[in-house]
């Protein structure tokens, strides 16, 4: 007898933005939505929450009071997505998400070490087809920021964006966003 081939269910946002609301997920799960998928977020280690806590200090001081530095919350992308980033620079105030969470941001990050395939392959083709200007991936396992700018999409083609670089410790960067200043990548690292 034949095993039957396996199936896998293809998730919308609407979906799994449902049973959220139904409580199908408990505040102890970690999950978000990739492309139709439901993962599971891995748990932090030591040096991934302080990687996440000193990038969101160096953000705030960079950007100021007229954005919010949500960590690891929802952004709205595309029908089939809603990544929890491990930090994203929205505009305005948490008051102007009190209905829906953002659609876009200025910049998003994500810390990486055991999940950098994920976040360079899967997240970062996401983010640039949903048309964020920066991407970042604080990487931790090379100790280096690797920066993404300009996205593009071509009818037909995966989306990506048309510039790349790796930036050491010793290097500073002025997000597109916030040019008139710079922040230092050793002050994101642990």
């Amino acid at each position: 007898m034949a095993t039957p081939a396996k199936q896998t269910k293809r998730w919308t946002r609407l979906e799994y933005d449902r049973m959220a609301e139904a409580g199908i997920f408990s505040q102890d799960d970690r999950v978000q939505l990739i492309e139709g998928d439901i993962l599971t977020m891995t748990p932090q280690n030591s040096p991934h929450a302080s990687a996440i806590g000193k990038t969101e200090r160096a953000l705030e001081r960079l950007f100021g009071s007229n954005v919010w530095v949500r960590v690891q919350m929802p952004l709205i992308v595309d029908p089939d997505s809603e990544p929890e980033p491990d930090l994203a620079v929205v505009p305005g105030t948490p008051d102007d998400y009190r209905d829906e969470h953002p659609r876009s941001a200025l910049l998003v990050v994500e810390v990486s070490d055991t999940t950098i395939s994920l976040d360079r392959d899967h997240k970062r083709a996401i983010y640039a087809r949903a048309g964020i200007r920066e991407y970042w991936i604080v990487n931790l396992s090379e100790r280096c920021l690797e920066v993404y700018r300009d996205p593009t999409t071509s009818p037909g083609q995966a989306s990506v964006y048309r510039l790349s670089q790796k930036l050491t410790p010793s290097d500073r960067i002025a997000p597109l966003a916030a040019s008139t200043a710079t922040i230092a990548v050793a002050d994101l690292l642990p």
